[in-house]
């Protein structure tokens, strides 16, 4: 077996003094000129292709600077088998540059559905392996079980979703349910369980999506979950600050803030000055990016321990 999500994340982000995960949505309509193939229509090989080209050469931009990358299951889905494939693509160079890949689904079902969505990426012998992958938890706590048997036998990760960071996340999550919101309920099942994914780190890789447009509803959740590893949406593009994005994070042995990992997509895959025919441009274009990103992170999480 591997060793648990849980410490080979925390020792990665640690080692690298900054918790900056980058989400890999490949947006048709983004995608910079250097990369573009033929029509771009969705069902295209030269789509498809154009899509693998672009991740893997933020990945190798990547490699080194980060702990993790979060490819988002919906934009490859949309590009058919062809993107399914580039993804399979896109896991293993990941895995070849020893970048963790949280796989953003969001899946929950019941039964033997859960059983699959958790054989497709969370065991050992996956087809499209993860090192992690959210979860829904809103059939219950029995749609979790799958998915939590795969990563203990395998030391994946797990991150459930608790506070989204979507404007919306309150017509359900913040609903009273027996003297506390429903993401409260969740928290607390994610508390109770969080022992059967804990790491010698002491940090748990049954973790919780709280985004960084709510600290101090992520705060609240830090205490409701004091060992389980966070993953914040919601930093860069879609406008939370970079001490909102490391609220619920808590100090280290170190001195600094850890115990999770703050996502920025299209403020790293498409910052200003990439859209462009030239390959030298457009690296220095992501690198600023990145150091831009990472840099914040680790000022905020050094300042604010």
């Amino acid at each position: 077996m591997t060793a648990p999500f849980a410490d080979r994340l925390t020792l990665r982000t640690r080692e690298l003094g900054h918790p900056l995960c980058v989400g890999l949505d490949p947006h048709l309509d983004g995608l910079p000129s250097l990369f573009r193939r033929g029509s771009m229509a969705p069902g295209a090989k030269e789509t498809a292709d154009a899509v693998a080209e672009f991740g893997l050469a933020i990945l190798d931009r990547l490699a080194g600077k980060v702990a993790c990358v979060k490819p988002q299951m919906a934009f490859f889905e949309a590009l058919g088998w062809r993107g399914i494939e580039a993804l399979d693509r896109l896991l293993r160079a990941a895995r070849e540059r020893d970048l963790l890949v949280i796989l953003d689904a969001k899946r929950g079902d019941i039964g033997s559905t859960a059983e699959g969505y958790a054989a497709a990426s969370l065991r050992e012998e996956a087809p499209l392996r993860a090192d992690a992958m959210t979860v829904n938890p809103y059939l219950g706590r029995d749609s979790l079980e799958p998915f939590l048997a795969a990563a203990e036998r395998s030391g994946a990760g797990l991150f459930v979703l608790v506070k989204t960071s979507n404007p919306g996340s309150g017509d359900l999550q913040d609903l009273p349910a027996a003297g506390q919101p429903v993401q409260g309920q969740v928290a607390a099942w994610l508390a109770e369980a969080s022992p059967r994914l804990l790491g010698e780190t002491g940090w748990s890789g049954l973790g919780a999506v709280v985004g960084a447009t709510w600290p101090e509803q992520a705060r609240e959740a830090r205490e409701r979950m004091p060992h389980n590893l966070f993953l914040v949406p919601g930093y860069g593009a879609q406008g939370a600050a970079p001490a909102d994005a490391v609220a619920g994070l808590r100090a280290g042995p170190a001195g600094g803030l850890e115990g999770g990992i703050v996502s920025s997509s299209r403020g790293v895959l498409f910052p200003d000055g990439s859209d462009t025919t030239s390959a030298g441009d457009w690296e220095r274009a992501i690198d600023r990016a990145v150091r831009r990103a990472a840099g914040e992170l680790a000022h905020a999480t050094s300042s604010s321990s």
